[in-house]
């Protein structure tokens, strides 16, 4: 048998077919793989594929075969990831808004070549992200990774600060004034990535929206507030601030009805503290930063929860409310 022009490049090729047109539930036969490799100018028989499968499971590949009838289908059984992983990927990557659309649509197309052609399209059945308001700033991809580089480098940073005008355009803070920070870590809140970094200036935590950071550059000088960090507690954080928006933390007494249990749980986890107070209500102490988002979060939920101490935060929570009815005109 004559050899083919790319014939050195035969268990390849041979990898690439199994991976992109088989998998546990489509299969090809030996003729079909011979005609496969054909179109690739690769030429190989029966006796020497038997050979390169062996070789090719010894590799790592699970090839597999199959009877159907008179027929024997060859298939790779399984992969680094299975396309359950891969259905959850791509939810999270369409979900995410700090990703734009562009580079969603990309990441997705990386994830569908992970798998067979036919499982790809089940990956690609579930993609539906027009409409979804997503980020506009196609930089924020690789922002995060300068500052990942940055935090692993343990270098502060450099960056402007933008925010939306009434012309729906993109300005500076502060006329463009340079922010310096220690970068310590990154958090996904409410959808969004947010940097929490040491500033120096004011010695102490704050955070930032990353797809508002413009122009980052990594400096050479070393990060500051380890102390900080260091007594920080970033799962809390997350729990007792909402919308990362910030506020004096204070611990706040909540009565509910036992409905709203599963809200609470599901918003500070399962370790706070809950006390029934008689078949049909409960009393439960959190840690949060007050804030007007906190108070709206309380409004949301109706009348089946109130806060009913510590006396200031009832104070303010009723000057909110009053603030709001004069702003509706009630």
């Amino acid at each position: 048998m004559a050899k083919g022009a790319n014939q050195k490049l035969k268990m390849l090729y041979l990898a690439k077919i199994f991976h992109e047109q088989t998998d546990e539930e489509h299969g090809l036969t030996m003729p079909q793989i011979i005609e496969r490799l054909g179109e690739y100018d690769v030429n190989a028989d029966r006796k020497t594929l038997y050979a390169d499968f062996e070789e090719l499971r010894r590799f790592g590949l699970d090839i597999v075969s199959e009877h159907v009838g008179h027929n024997t289908f060859y298939s790779l059984a399984s992969r680094e990831f299975e396309l359950p992983e891969l259905k959850l990927l791509v939810d999270s990557v369409q979900a995410a808004k700090f990703i734009t659309d562009k580079k969603s649509r990309e990441l997705i197309g990386k994830l569908e070549g992970l798998v067979s052609a036919w499982q790809a399209r089940q990956l690609h059945r579930q993609v539906i992200i027009a409409g979804r308001v997503k980020t506009m700033n196609e930089s924020i991809y690789y922002n995060i990774d300068k500052l990942h580089t940055a935090i692993n480098g343990n270098f502060q940073i450099r960056f402007q600060y933008s925010q939306w005008t009434v012309n729906k355009e993109m300005a500076l803070r502060r006329g463009g004034k340079w922010y310096q920070v220690s970068p310590w870590c990154l958090t996904w809140d409410d959808e969004n990535y947010y940097l929490v970094a040491h500033d120096a200036a004011d010695d102490k935590i704050k955070h930032y929206r990353v797809d508002k950071m413009q122009r980052i550059t990594v400096t050479d000088q070393l990060r500051l507030g380890r102390e900080h960090v260091e007594a920080f507690d970033m799962a809390h954080y997350a729990k007792s601030v909402f919308g990362m928006f910030g506020g004096e933390e204070t611990a706040v007494t909540l009565e509910g009805e036992n409905r709203m249990v599963g809200v609470l749980i599901d918003r500070f986890g399962k370790d706070i503290l809950l006390v029934p107070t008689d078949e049909n209500h409960f009393e439960a102490k959190v840690n949060v930063a007050v804030s007007a988002q906190f108070f709206g979060w309380i409004m949301a939920l109706g009348d089946g929860i109130r806060i009913t101490g510590p006396g200031p935060v009832v104070q303010k929570m009723k000057a909110e409310a009053r603030r709001l009815a004069a702003q509706y005109g009630e």
